[in-house]
């Protein structure tokens, strides 16, 4: 495609692809949205498939072209995947890097060895915590189980204790903060900085951890009381591994792209100068797309080297981490494509319109949203992509606090009561070995703790800064 040709492109998809009135782009949304749920919960349809024909049923709900609706969710699409792709595709490699050199194994053990007792709720959630910045959920999950059950077992410690401590840690990681997918999309779809999001992120992260996880832990393990199950205790990836790197580096390997992220966010608000040499140097070493490049390089030398990895290895390793994440890339591009759509119909300036008439803060309206998305199709990616195309007008007049806020509402109302239409639900109950109505108890409420929590968080943010 020529460069004129996506110029037109662009200017096309700028303007409104139909004149419907509220009712009539009301009315799409609500289909275009029960399109996507009715495909994923009842047909079984994978993701990115619902939101594809979503999006087109959404435009000819709306009234609008065909031809039109197809050019503005081509257009979302592409430029989400441009925007979040290379991000994802990083952050699995550095995830990859951190589980088959053992680093994560060296994060664990060294931690665990130095709690025990009643400090070891506190041990798992600052394990999981680390080890899931860099990790999607379901790989966070599949690491930590193993630790989870080792510690349960030989601790004799609850099961529930030990667990909902680590799911607390992972989930609250996924939901927001980067580079995960979920608050990726989100930043992107409302133009937030990153490095203020993932600032404010960890702010309100920590007190949610403390009380979803060792806190609530405490409950949970008194309304459910279950042995560890012999036969989930899978092989940990550094069982085969004659070396493994150190605590200290693996460590600074993790959180190298987190600190370079902040510190551009840092210089921003102290410089405040878009000319100045030092801004311009930050803004380049803080980006996303140069910390976590920075992040994987280093990394290869610091978990795949110190592990004894050859060339032949650490290239296996890269090749092996892209193939598991190419669904979650088109989930994403699908998602941008929905939003895109959204916004070309009006819905953006119709949820506007009724924010204002109804007083809903911007805020909390977001995470309502988000929300309900949620308890429709079980997806926290799905959850926030949708919501963030709803919500991104809200965002045209909002600081740059404000709108990181906005992405962290988001997040929030994605994690909201994981249920049986959650691919996590069931990965949690068959690893822990409960009944379904033992996982609500545990970790639906978790969950639920969590999105309740952030939420009211960011709310309190929002009236102090």
């Amino acid at each position: 495609m020529t460069s004129l040709s996506v110029e037109m492109l662009a200017a096309d998809a700028a303007e409104p692809i139909t004149s419907a009135g509220h009712a009539q782009l009301g009315i799409a949304v609500l289909a275009g949205i029960a399109v996507i749920v009715l495909l994923i919960t009842k047909f079984k349809l994978h993701a990115f498939l619902a939101l594809t024909i979503g999006s087109l049923a959404l435009g000819a709900f709306a009234g609008a072209p065909l031809d039109k609706a197809i050019a503005s969710f081509t257009e979302g699409l592409g430029s989400t995947v441009a925007g979040v792709g290379v991000l994802i595709a990083l952050g699995a490699i550095l995830g990859k890097l951190l589980a088959d050199s053992g680093g994560a194994d060296q994060i664990v053990d060294t931690i665990l060895a130095k709690a025990g007792g009643r400090s070891m709720p506190w041990a798992m959630v600052l394990i999981a915590s680390v080890i899931g910045l860099p990790l999607f959920f379901e790989v966070g999950i599949v690491l930590l189980i193993p630790v989870v059950l080792m510690v349960a077992k030989r601790g004799n410690y609850s099961l529930m204790r030990i667990g909902i401590p680590a799911l607390a840690g992972l989930s609250v990681m996924h939901g927001l903060i980067p580079p995960h997918p979920g608050p990726l999309v989100a930043i992107d779809a409302v133009d937030a900085n990153l490095g203020i999001t993932l600032a404010l992120g960890v702010l309100v992260a920590i007190p949610t951890v403390i009380i979803a996880g060792p806190v609530f832990s405490k409950y949970a393990a008194k309304w459910v009381d279950v042995p560890a199950p012999e036969k989930m205790m899978p092989q940990r990836p550094s069982e085969d591994l004659e070396k493994r790197p150190g605590f200290g580096v693996t460590v600074a390997t993790v959180l190298l792209p987190v600190v370079m992220m902040l510190a551009k966010a840092l210089v921003d608000i102290i410089v405040d100068n878009p000319e100045h040499t030092v801004q311009r140097v930050f803004d380049v070493i803080g980006s996303p797309l140069i910390a976590l490049l920075a992040a994987v390089i280093v990394g290869m030398f610091t978990l795949g080297r110190a592990a004894g990895f050859t060339k032949d290895r650490l290239s296996t390793t890269v090749e092996k981490s892209l193939a598991p994440i190419a669904g979650v890339l088109m989930i994403v591009g699908a998602g941008g494509g929905f939003k895109q759509t959204l916004i070309a119909s009006g819905v953006g300036e119709m949820v506007l319109d009724i924010s204002k008439d109804w007083s809903i803060p911007a805020l909390l309206l977001a995470w309502l949203i988000a929300v309900v998305i949620r308890l429709a199709t079980g997806s926290a990616t799905v959850a926030t992509i949708s919501a963030a195309g709803l919500v991104a007008p809200l965002a045209a007049d909002m600081s740059d606090a404000h709108t990181a806020l906005l992405v962290l509402a988001i997040g929030a109302g994605s994690l909201f009561f994981s249920h049986v239409n959650d691919a996590g639900f069931w990965l949690v109950k068959e690893y822990f070995g409960m009944s379904v109505g033992q996982t609500i108890k545990t970790w639906s409420v978790m969950e639920t703790i969590i999105s309740v929590v952030a939420g009211g968080l960011v709310l309190l943010l929002s009236l102090v800064i």
